[in-house]
């Protein structure tokens, strides 16, 4: 069994075996996430898709009141160890590692990377993980990119696809369904989306696009938790 919360804009949790992975915590930047206290939140581990602030604002304070462990790229993992966090596994894309929890594969994202200070921040990534007898694709901030074909036919066909469809800065829920094709996945969970002006969609056209070629779309609201 595995458990899915949202807490806004691209950060959400997976409960796995009583392990908690925390992904892109970007919280107390986010209005919309308000009611959500991310001093409350459990992580295990951290991972981070890549550098933009919208993505690690509230990394450094969890990974430090956790002793949580960073999984992200290595430019990623070096600056914050630059920041005294120790507990580290530094990743490129391609790879793959086995942790306690299952198998996190690191794979490509078509979008840039950059650290809140400037800091080279390598290439934007997203995570597979198997675990718990399911396999869960994150994208992380994405366009569209054949690269997706790939990862089903490598065996990883995802049970479950955490995709961007706020569109403006990452592909929007017309290429998400696109996405949602190419890794052979129907049911989609959408993220990056309503947090800003250039990103508000419309709910109900997005879940009946998706609805129209035979693909399940939920929008989670911030706070919500769902059964994988």
């Amino acid at each position: 069994k595995m458990k899915f919360t949202y807490w806004g804009h691209s950060c959400f949790s997976l409960e796995i075996k009583g392990q908690h992975l925390l992904f892109d915590p970007f919280i107390s930047g986010n209005p919309l996430a308000a009611d959500i206290n991310h001093t409350q939140i459990p992580a295990d581990f951290v991972l981070l898709s890549h550098g933009h602030f919208d993505h690690v604002a509230d990394a450094e304070a969890i990974l430090k009141r956790t002793g949580a462990s960073l999984i992200s790229n290595y430019e990623i993992v070096s600056w914050y160890q630059q920041k005294g966090i120790e507990k580290a596994h530094p990743m490129n894309i391609g790879g793959q590692w086995n942790f306690e929890f299952g198998t996190v594969k690191s794979v490509a994202a078509v979008h840039s990377s950059v650290m809140p200070d400037g800091t080279y921040a390598g290439n934007p990534g997203g995570f597979l993980i198997r675990a718990a007898g399911k396999t869960i694709y994150y994208a992380g901030d994405t366009a569209l990119s054949m690269d997706m074909k790939i990862l089903p036919e490598t065996g990883w066909k995802p049970d479950v696809a955490i995709l961007p469809v706020g569109d403006n800065f990452t592909m929007g829920y017309e290429d998400a369904a696109f996405a949602a094709g190419y890794v052979n996945c129907k049911q989609i969970i959408g993220v990056h989306f309503d947090t800003f002006g250039f990103i508000k969609i419309d709910h109900q056209k997005a879940k009946q696009h998706f609805e129209s070629k035979g693909l399940s779309l939920t929008l989670p609201g911030i706070g919500e938790s769902i059964e994988l």
